[in-house]
């Protein structure tokens, strides 16, 4: 079975595209139909399949995920009792745990069987810069 490990630095919170890495890597094994299993291997970031068209989707996401889920020295966040790794990192776990850190998406003649509007993409929840892998594994 065809698998890949993708590493991707981030810079902060938001949505990463990673569509065209996954398509690549698709497109090399000539799947013809199958399912690609994507899985990051962390507990503070998550995948998502999201709108690829305007931006302003991904900002609105991370801004709702923002307000949902404050930084623990929010005065709402009082309640938290994992704090040491700084004021980002419980609520990143939390957002981690909204969202998906595996996903499975069908192969269809080869691609990705996306929608139109539909990308790959990392969700970043913490504040520093990291580095991030995402394991894809293809089952034809």
């Amino acid at each position: 079975m065809p698998q890949t490990t993708l590493r991707l630095s981030t810079n902060g919170p938001g949505l990463y595209d990673v569509t065209s890495k996954a398509t690549r890597f698709v497109a090399e094994k000539e799947a013809g139909e199958g399912l690609l299993t994507c899985f990051v291997r962390h507990t503070s970031c998550s995948l998502v399949i999201q709108e690829n068209a305007d931006p302003d989707v991904r900002r609105d996401l991370d801004e709702f995920f923002r307000r949902l889920v404050p930084h623990s020295d929010d005065p709402t966040m009082g309640w938290l009792r994992h704090t040491t790794e700084g004021p980002d990192d419980m609520p990143a776990h939390i957002k981690a745990a909204l969202t998906a850190t595996s996903l499975s998406i069908p192969v269809t003649d080869g691609r990705l069987a996306l929608g139109t509007w539909q990308g790959l993409y990392l969700f970043e929840h913490r504040d520093a810069p990291h580095s991030r892998q995402i394991v894809l594994h293809l089952s034809k």
